[in-house]
């Protein structure tokens, strides 16, 4: 038997992890510590430094906003809007992501982007009581939000 679809399991997920490249170097940070502790002994700066990188790749890994739609809410990172003041969504990859994060980026919008993801979702703000024009979101899959975005609003 399968288990039942529930409303608090979330319709689209995702976490805009840091790259392969940023924790490798965010890693090199434990050797460098561990030079500090070698007079006070080898084996002792050796633990740090693992115990070091350790930590901060953790720490980076655990802190990178995530990206969800569950019921009618949008979730980016800590802020949150219900899909009913919502426009329709507007994936975007290549040149044109580069320009909705560059020249093309509303000054009055909501923003959560990430280097080295690729695609945006730029997705308009309705509510008239609200500043915010519309939210632009990295996203490494925008077909699949932006198709999340537009089931919570129907």
């Amino acid at each position: 038997m399968q288990n039942p679809r529930t409303d608090a399991r979330p319709e689209y997920r995702e976490r805009l992890a840091p790259s392969l490249r940023l924790l490798a170097t965010v890693a090199l940070a434990g050797p460098m510590v561990s030079l500090i502790f070698v007079p006070v002994g080898s084996t002792f700066a050796l633990v740090i430094g693992c115990v070091v990188s350790a930590i901060l790749v953790v720490a980076f890994i655990a802190m990178t906003p995530v990206i969800r739609v569950e019921g009618t809410t949008l979730r980016a990172g800590r802020a949150h809007i219900d899909s009913r003041h919502l426009g329709e969504p507007v994936a975007l990859t290549g040149e044109e992501a580069r320009h909705a994060r560059g020249p093309g980026l509303p000054a009055n919008g909501w923003h959560l982007i990430r280097g080295g993801i690729d695609g945006i979702v730029v997705v308009p703000n309705t509510d008239p009581d609200d500043p915010v024009a519309a939210w632009t979101i990295s996203t490494r899959t925008p077909d699949r939000l932006a198709a999340a975005i537009r089931a919570a609003r129907a």
